[in-house]
């Protein structure tokens, strides 16, 4: 399965930027290609989350179980239904000297072999992009330069 790692380094605190990141439902207030997150379920330490995000204009939905781990500030995640065939992974941030390094993971499976083989390479891009996108918006919103 293609597995994308994606990175950046904030100028905040891991705490700040991980609560931040655990409010999942106002992510299309700053991330733009995310049309919506919905809260189906809360329980205890998980949710699971209803998505519409955009690639290339293209919607694409699921439903996933997010589960927070707020003693070592980490998420996962994991595809419990949608238009993929795999969707998981994981959030970390690693905070040295004021600055935060959120590492971003993705495993997934669009589950057509014959399009992994023919556009792979694209679709590749594409979810590093989103997931850049992700992390870019965190970053400017916790560096002040978003609302």
């Amino acid at each position: 399965m293609p597995y994308v790692e994606t990175s950046i380094e904030i100028k905040a605190p891991r705490q700040q930027i991980y609560e931040l990141a655990k409010d999942m439902e106002h992510y299309p207030d700053f991330m733009p290609d995310v049309e919506y997150v919905k809260i189906l379920n809360r329980d205890g330490n998980s949710t699971t989350t209803r998505w519409k995000t955009l690639v290339e204009e293209a919607p694409i939905e699921w439903t996933e179980i997010d589960v927070f781990d707020d003693a070592r500030t980490r998420i996962d995640y994991r595809l419990i239904e949608g238009d993929l065939d795999k969707f998981e992974g994981a959030w970390t941030f690693d905070e040295t000297n004021g600055v935060t390094k959120v590492v971003l993971g993705v495993d997934y499976d669009f589950g057509v072999p014959t399009l992994a083989e023919l556009i792979g390479p694209i679709l590749r891009k594409k979810v590093e992009e989103n997931s850049l996108m992700m992390l870019q918006a965190l970053k400017d919103r916790c560096e002040g330069r978003q609302k």
